[in-house]
């Protein structure tokens, strides 16, 4: 193997060879036969604008950390010499660098005391000023996402150390479990299960039991509505106007043959059950239940504020959602609706349709008051992604 080929194991018997040059991934999936375990090997094809989301969050992402720490301290600065007790000696130095780059958010000071400290300029201030503001937009929001959330759970409740796991991706503040949850007592309450501690819900919404797929093909009806056509057929990128399908972005380079696109129409013309209905009711092995179980990926992954979660975030709700075993092998199936990159220091999941490029395309309330703290230093909304960083 050359320098230019990158292997990784990302689950038992399924191998990807990573070539740099090419644009494309090799999947070797081993199959069981008489002669033993033989490879067969497939494209999965790489999106370097969805890879960069993961480079262009790095930055961002030390600037609302550090922005972080200096609001959580009492008199809103922190001496210099304080910072490696938050971040770690190594990380301390990526902060300096940040501190000492980005001036328009950092101002440093040493004061009376002759002690150096970094407080947020006062451009910075005035928009941190605005966290409560932001925070009443959002609570709404992750109140609803965390009813639908439980509701798509097999016994509508999780664990609460899994949504723990996933609070960032959410936009759940930090202190949620004391902040949030005692203030919605008819959504929500807190058992224990097993000797574990479980968020329950509390009253199901037949309202909230709409997914964002269905949300999405109303919209998508009402703009088609005036258009007469006597035949839908579907077109080469894969995508069908239907009440069962779902939006495809196939990536630069992928062509599929006439025959896979008949393949895909028949699935997409598929129905399928709900992803809200209790999983329990079907049959796992039913072509039906499978496609389910990718409408269920669908919206767990659009109940997130940016569209992705880490593949170990996805592992940990295997037993809520009773998703397949070979999970992996799922989300490779389906690369017109998921990608998968290993760019930063874990694997993640994107909702593809969700990006225009490397840019989310919807962003909520804390999203775009992120954003609002990087433009002040020049970082435009087309180059960077806000990263979740609790306030």
């Amino acid at each position: 193997m050359n320098g230019k080929t990158m292997f990784l194991r990302l689950n038992r018997g399924i191998h990807v060879f990573n070539h740099k040059e090419s644009g494309f991934l090799w999947v070797l999936l081993r199959h069981k036969s008489s002669g033993g375990m033989r490879p067969k090997r497939k494209i999965y094809y790489r999106v370097d604008e969805l890879d960069k989301v993961m480079e262009l969050q790095k930055k961002p992402s030390l600037i609302l950390k550090l922005i972080n720490i200096i609001q959580s301290q009492k008199h809103k600065f922190i001496f210099l010499r304080d910072l490696e007790k938050e971040v770690g000696f190594v990380q301390k130095w990526n902060f300096m660098a940040v501190i000492e780059k980005y001036s328009s958010i950092f101002y440093v000071d040493s004061g009376s005391c002759r002690r150096p400290y970094v407080r947020l300029t006062n451009k910075a201030e005035k928009i941190a000023s605005e966290e409560h503001k932001v925070k009443s937009a959002m609570e709404p929001i992750v109140v609803k996402n965390l009813r639908k959330l439980l509701m798509l759970s097999v016994d509508c409740r999780v664990p609460l150390e899994n949504i723990e796991f996933i609070a960032s991706e959410l936009g759940l503040p930090c202190d949620f479990k004391t902040s949030l949850i005692p203030e919605y007592p008819e959504f929500f309450s807190v058992k224990e299960v097993d000797g574990k501690a479980h968020l329950h819900l509390e009253n199901w919404d037949s309202s909230l039991a709409i997914s964002a797929r269905e949300e999405g093909f109303g919209r998508a009806r009402d703009v088609s509505s005036c258009e007469n056509r006597k035949r839908v057929r579907i077109s080469k990128d894969g995508n069908f106007s239907g009440p069962f399908a779902f939006k495809m972005c196939f990536p630069p380079g992928f062509r599929p043959n006439m025959s896979y696109l008949e393949h895909l129409e028949r699935w997409q013309k598929m129905d399928f059950p709900s992803p809200y209905l209790n999983a329990r009711r079907f049959d796992a092995a039913d072509p039906k239940a499978r496609k389910r179980v990718v409408a269920v990926l669908h919206e767990f992954l659009s109940l997130t504020m940016e569209k992705r979660m880490r593949s170990t975030q996805l592992d940990a709700f295997h037993r809520e959602f009773l998703l397949p075993s070979k999970l992996l092998l799922c989300l490779l199936k389906h690369q017109g609706i998921f990608y998968i990159t290993n760019k930063g220091a874990r694997s993640t999941v994107l909702l593809k349709e969700a990006y225009e490029g490397s840019v989310l395309s919807d962003k909520c309330p804390l999203l775009l008051h992120y954003d609002r703290f990087l433009s002040l230093c020049g970082r435009r909304d087309k180059n960077c992604n806000s990263p979740q960083v609790r306030f």
